[in-house]
């Protein structure tokens, strides 16, 4: 199953009247260095669909690579860099909490896992 997508979750919670703040950052400053590591962006969410004031929204951000082997390559690429923290480092007083998952499709599961 080597043309199995693999999908890169990002959840971010913002402190209270970030979230628009956040995504504009991320889109300005994040995005195109994960484009050059080889994601594609497939969606951002935002929820509650309103831009809070003073609570958190909880930000989505959905990324796609074209296979497992692209996403190592993506991890490759992204761990040494230390852009990246100092990215999230100046951004931390947007953010509450955030988290990153990967996952495929449910049934390319067993293909991917056959290693």
């Amino acid at each position: 199953m080597a043309d199995s997508r693999v999908f890169v979750i990002d959840r971010v919670v913002t402190k209270p009247g970030c979230a628009k703040t956040f995504i504009d950052a991320y889109l300005a400053e994040y995005a195109p260095g994960a484009r050059t590591r080889g994601m594609t962006l497939c969606d951002i969410l935002v929820s509650p669909p309103i831009w809070l004031e003073d609570q958190s929204n909880t930000v989505t951000i959905t990324w796609t690579l074209p296979s497992p082997r692209a996403w190592w390559e993506m991890t490759w690429k992204g761990r040494p860099d230390p852009a990246l923290g100092e990215w999230w480092s100046r951004i931390g007083e947007l953010v509450a909490e955030r988290s990153r998952s990967v996952a495929t499709a449910s049934d390319d599961v067993d293909g991917l896992s056959d290693v």
